[in-house]
């Protein structure tokens, strides 16, 4: 390959990396065309981005980048890359569930911020539930102590009429 195009990929990889919300390090290899076409098509869909390079060019991309050096050690052997530009969780599930029916496809490691994830946390994101079904389980846990409260209120209300009807019922029949 020629130095030109070396360029090419590490501008690509660093433009990946800076527009990207998180990245993951998936070991590639042994996977088929027809695999890694699936795995694109996939991640595709939910705005990813796989790239598979040299990982002296990809160390060379990321040797910009801070939040980046937590992922060096795990530049080993056949990697590729995997740049989530929206949310983490859903490419994180999407990871997980093709490496269970791909076992060639192993998940390394992730990126998010300055942090870095091992497999196993990885693993564990992947099963968190989406942003949509977080925000509306936080928006329900801060309604629940206001509708108690008025469940509670209305009880209130409701036994003072009780009371009143009873004393007008003990005034009706004397």
């Amino acid at each position: 390959m020629k130095r030109s195009g070396k360029e090419a990929i590490v501008a690509s990889l660093k433009s990946d990396f800076s527009h990207s919300e998180a990245a993951f390090l998936v070991g590639v290899k042994g996977l088929t065309v027809e695999q890694f076409s699936q795995l694109r098509k996939k991640l595709r869909e939910q705005d990813a981005r796989l790239q598979v390079a040299k990982v002296r060019l990809m160390k060379r991309a990321l040797q910009d980048f801070s939040q980046a050096d937590g992922l060096k050690p795990y530049l080993c052997e056949q990697i590729g890359l995997v740049f989530a530009k929206k949310e983490m969780t859903v490419i994180a599930k999407i990871l997980c569930d093709f490496s269970g029916d791909v076992e060639k496809l192993r998940i390394v490691a992730g990126s998010m911020s300055s942090n870095v994830f091992d497999e196993h946390t990885v693993r564990a994101i992947a099963s968190l539930p989406s942003r949509e079904v977080l925000l509306s389980q936080v928006a329900r846990g801060l309604q629940a102590p206001t509708a108690n409260f008025v469940g509670v209120l209305h009880q209130l209300i409701a036994r003072l009429l009780y009371v009143l009807k009873q004393i007008e019922q003990k005034k009706q029949n004397v």
